[in-house]
């Protein structure tokens, strides 16, 4: 193996560990918000005769969740929530 080739494989194999390493980082900085996604941008889970990412049939539907940043669900607004905020569980 070369030189450039040596240097271009530890570049792409640092590149993946470094990646590795932020992604539960970022997961860890999200929660899921029941009841604020819009239809059809729910990020998963909407309830019985959906599938997931996409699949919600209305607006701030209560079983679809969207990812937020931590700690922000509970202020973001859902009119169909009982608390006109979003939910940490499904409503």
């Amino acid at each position: 193996m070369s030189t450039k080739n040596a240097s271009l494989a530890l570049a792409l194999g640092t590149a993946v560990a470094l990646s590795a390493v932020s992604m539960p980082a970022q997961a860890a900085s999200k929660e899921k918000c029941y009841g604020v996604a819009l239809a059809g941008q729910n990020d998963c889970a909407a309830g019985p005769g959906t599938s997931c990412a996409g699949t919600s049939t209305m607006d701030y539907q209560g079983n679809a969740w969207k990812l937020v940043p931590a700690g922000t669900c509970m202020d973001m607004p859902s009119p169909k929530s009982p608390s006109g905020h979003g939910k940490l569980e499904a409503f």
